[in-house]
């Protein structure tokens, strides 16, 4: 508890992200000493003057022992990279700088929320794109996805309404601190969803929901996916910043076609156009990502059967040192689709892990 607190205080520090997280964890091996060095010492580990400066302001300001004390009050959880709870998806993506050191947030986390899908889509929601994101959302929960989305209005609170309607779990990841709820009508949806999954962001308290913070927002619901479905938006829609996002992280991208007629589908039709999934139906999802019933994979994962010969293949070509899924297939011989859904079941059971973007090691 002594060291996250320090955590806590560097997520309060203007200038300094992941990269110069990282940086001086390398130099001083845990942020209570960052926190504690000297200015000299801290310019030496590469903080720059603005960055410098913004935590000699931080550390007169603060009283972490009081912040973390608030955010118990406020039932606030706080995750960190060096918390064993730290999504595992996000972890991933820390070599490319795209995983928060601090996560905070409300509700819990499950195991199964590695089996997650991302649905965003337009505000301005059309009938038709209401439809499509229920139905769809609501099925893919009711196969045991988790669904991640913005709590946006429009079709990003449809798809949290209904993973919910449908008894399933969802994480709703916003722009701002967690003692304001944004949009603040939505304030009785976010607590529903604190039941069913969890209120998350990376962001401290007393961060407002201005525009810089949208996009640091979509990264972070595309990095806790293993893919982006977007099933309305226009040509301009925030839902296609988490779309390249997701490119970015070597996620999947699907959207659903709509009218050519439409504004409300430009996006979206252009999506496919440039290559992402068409999805005409929950069972395109789960075939490209080679999911099925994922509920019943994590209720049976105790007696998971012994592994089958793609699986004693691709295990056979792992080892410690990470391998990409494409040097994978031409190691152990396998169809991008066999070695695909052997690398499904051996993370199920543990003996797999993905440590980057379709990049994986021996556990």
């Amino acid at each position: 508890m002594s060291e996250r607190k320090y955590w806590v205080g560097f997520s309060l520090v203007k200038g300094i992200g992941p990269v110069r997280v990282r940086q001086l964890l390398e130099c001083f091996g845990t942020l209570g000493e960052a926190w504690r060095a000297a200015p000299d010492d801290l310019s030496a580990a590469g903080l720059d003057r603005r960055a410098l400066n913004s935590l000699i302001e931080t550390r007169q300001r603060v009283d972490l022992d009081a912040e973390l004390a608030r955010l118990d009050k406020l039932g606030i959880a706080v995750l960190t990279w060096e918390d064993e709870d730290y999504p595992r998806l996000l972890a991933n993506l820390r070599s490319i700088d795209h995983a928060p050191p601090v996560l905070y947030l409300r509700g819990s986390l499950a195991e199964t929320d590695e089996w997650s899908l991302a649905v965003v889509g337009t505000r301005r929601a059309t009938p038709y794109g209401r439809q499509v994101t229920h139905q769809l959302a609501g099925e893919l929960a009711a196969n045991g996805l988790t669904i991640v989305s913005g709590l946006a209005r429009g079709l990003d609170a449809e798809a949290h309404q209904a993973a919910l309607a449908a008894g399933g779990r969802t994480i709703a990841v916003l722009p701002c601190g967690l003692d304001t709820i944004y949009p603040p009508e939505h304030r009785r949806l976010a607590a529903d969803i604190m039941q069913s999954g969890a209120v998350m962001t990376m962001f401290p308290l007393g961060t407002k929901p201005v525009a810089p913070n949208i996009s640091a927002r979509n990264r972070l619901i595309s990095g806790l996916a293993r893919g982006v479905l977007v099933t309305e938006a226009g040509e301009k829609s925030g839902a296609l910043i988490t779309a390249r996002h997701a490119l970015e992280q070597g996620r999947e991208v699907f959207a659903v076609p709509g009218n050519i007629t439409t504004s409300g589908s430009i996006g979206t039709n252009q999506l496919i156009q440039d290559g992402a999934h068409p999805v005409l139906s929950v069972q395109d999802v789960l075939d490209v990502l080679n999911l099925e019933r994922v509920a019943a994979y994590a209720d049976a994962r105790e007696n998971l059967p012994a592994v089958n010969d793609d699986e004693r293949a691709v295990l056979a070509s792992l080892g410690a040192e990470p391998l990409h899924i494409d040097e994978l297939v031409q190691r152990c011989g396998l169809a991008v689709h066999a070695a695909n859904s052997a690398l499904v079941m051996l993370e199920l059971k543990g003996m797999v892990r993905q440590v980057g973007p379709m990049t994986y090691v021996r556990a």
